[in-house]
């Protein structure tokens, strides 16, 4: 091949690449009354419910960004009662596998930012609407008087090991 047709190919084949990836336009999310920051992929939209984590009736604050089929969320709750945290974080945990009807999972330790103690999840479901296939990826840490968990959640063809460890790797609690 001419050294022409190398440059064309390669050009090609970037093109290529590129065509099949998502938009991801990373941004620093700092969510100064929850006390964390993340990398988001695009502009965030942010919500808070009442829900209840065994038992206890808590605000629940999420701030998260959709692309191409997949969801990059941290939700966040204050639990004032340090002893009430552990059953906190398992419900969110339980409700994350509960919601994606999960097939499969796994879970180890892992070291946030800043030396916090975390647990990630990574699990094999369906959505609940139509029973799609979807991988999740999760991180649940206590910090101060919050709960925090941070999701990735999506078709598994769609879900970057890179992507997904730019958005789990940046949460930054504080």
């Amino acid at each position: 091949m001419t050294k022409g047709l190398h440059i064309v190919a390669a050009a090609l084949l970037c093109a290529a690449l590129t065509a099949c990836a998502p938009e991801l336009n990373w941004r620093e999310v700092r969510a100064d009354d929850a006390h964390y920051s993340v990398l988001l992929p695009s502009k965030p939209a942010t919500h808070a419910r009442t829900v209840d984590l065994d038992g206890l009736t808590v605000e629940m604050s999420m701030t998260g960004a959709a692309v191409d089929e997949l969801s990059f969320v941290v939700a966040s709750a204050r639990i004032p009662d340090a002893a009430r945290q552990p059953a906190a974080l398992a419900a969110m945990q339980t409700a994350m596998l509960r919601n994606i009807r999960a097939l499969t999972h796994s879970e180890k330790p892992v070291t946030l930012k800043g030396s916090v103690q975390a647990t990630e999840i990574v699990a094999s479901g369906q959505t609940e609407r139509d029973g799609r296939p979807v991988q999740m990826q999760a991180r649940f840490a206590a910090y101060g008087d919050r709960v925090y968990q941070a999701v990735v959640l999506g078709p598994k063809e769609k879900l970057s090991p890179e992507a997904t460890e730019t958005f789990l790797g940046s949460l930054s609690l504080r």
